[in-house]
């Protein structure tokens, strides 16, 4: 699985560095259905995380000691007055 999931993100991730400034304005077909490369690939971004949190999901229902990847659930407020503490930057 860890295979497929590299060669997956090696394919999206060579595709990205190839692509010129000229390319971002053309219109690819997707699903009979026209985008710029540029909407392309912001609709591929949607899809990918939509996917990502279904296997986030089905890893917390699995997981015995799952560790939050973000701001662990109720420690909200700590982390946000540990942020709002510091200047902006």
């Amino acid at each position: 699985m860890l295979q497929k999931w590299d060669e997956g993100w090696h394919a999206l991730l060579e595709t990205l560095q190839s692509l010129r400034e000229e390319d971002l304005t053309k219109t690819i077909y997707i699903r009979n259905q026209g985008h710029s490369v540029l909407e392309a690939i912001n609709r591929q971004l949607a899809h990918y995380t939509y996917h990502i949190g279904q296997l986030v999901f089905l890893g917390k229902m699995l997981a015995q000691n799952w560790t939050s990847l973000s701001i662990p659930k109720g420690e909200s407020m700590q982390y946000n007055s540990q942020k709002f503490a510091q200047p902006r930057h």
